[in-house]
């Protein structure tokens, strides 16, 4: 059951992180970086490493050895750093290719995550019989996580982290959506903006609450039609990959199961992040990279 593709979303416009002000930590060249760049590729390490370093080293170390960026159709700052062509690059050993998340006619912004795999699976066929992994550009998962869901036993799961050890101020967590799973952790429902009382409904009997980071394991094969047939979400005009999930769990005749782990996540979602963000890579990698 275990995959050695990654496709990591990195398609967005980074509308937070370009609207959003920093804070007395941000540096002003990093605003200036944060205006012009993808999130993925914002230097946030030792001489401009960008997180999405990172997230590939963590990568690898897990053993992954094929990784699918789905990026703009303006994706030159990112091929500059991870290779031009547009598939099979060699980057520090793993096979670097790119799907590209086309905006349909009428729109202004890419049409959501949901969309992006779906486009990734059209570009690269092949992903229909395969299972793989899916994530976000701007979150940095560990080697540990990539690993264990990577190896899970189920064909479709996802990490489901504490939501009390991310790392996040409290206010920042509030706004997170949380999971509830049955006795056996398969996905019962997402809750988006949850008020206290679903909360409460949702945490266990140890007080855990649950929250997805979009750290995924898929069945391509059992994922596709459901993104196909994803809604657009009212709120954000998007369809969203969690929303597509949660309708094949609910199918009743594919089952989504929960890794839980207890780790801190990392986010590089608006420019006050930098700072905070900067300070973990120092910590926790130092000049580790060999980049």
């Amino acid at each position: 059951m275990s995959s050695k593709t990654l496709i990591v979303l990195a398609g967005g416009l980074s509308s937070r992180m370009k609207s959003k002000q920093g804070d007395d930590q941000t540096d002003i060249n990093d605003i200036r970086e944060a205006e012009k760049k993808d999130k993925g590729v914002i230097g946030v390490g030792p001489a401009g490493r960008p997180l999405l370093d990172y997230l590939l080293w963590n990568a690898r170390k897990a053993g992954f050895e094929e990784v699918i960026l789905v990026t703009r159709s303006e994706n030159s700052g990112v091929k500059a750093h991870y290779g031009e062509a547009d598939h099979s690059n060699d980057f520090h050993g793993l096979d670097i290719s790119y799907a590209i998340q086309y905006i349909p006619e009428g729109r202004v912004k890419p049409f959501g995550t949901a969309d992006a795999l779906l486009q990734a699976m059209d570009q690269y066929q092949g992903l229909m019989d395969k299972k793989f992994v899916v994530c976000n550009s701007d979150n940095l998962y560990s080697a540990k996580a990539f690993e264990q869901i990577r190896e899970f036993q189920s064909s479709n799961a996802w990490v489901d982290y504490n939501r009390d050890a991310l790392g996040f101020a409290p206010e920042r967590i509030a706004g997170f959506a949380v999971t509830s799973v049955d006795s056996d952790d398969y996905l019962l429902d997402i809750i988006e903006k949850p008020n206290p009382e679903q909360i409460a409904r949702v945490s266990d009997s140890a007080g855990r609450i649950g929250v997805s980071m979009n750290l995924w394991k898929l069945s391509g094969s059992q994922i596709y039609s459901f993104l196909k047939d994803c809604p657009v979400s009212l709120e954000r005009d998007e369809k969203e990959l969690p929303q597509a999930i949660l309708a094949m769990a609910r199918s009743n005749a594919i089952s989504v199961q929960a890794l839980k782990m207890d780790e801190v996540v990392p986010d590089l979602t608006e420019k006050k992040d930098i700072a905070r963000v900067r300070e973990f890579l120092f910590k926790e990698y130092g000049e580790e990279l060999c980049w």
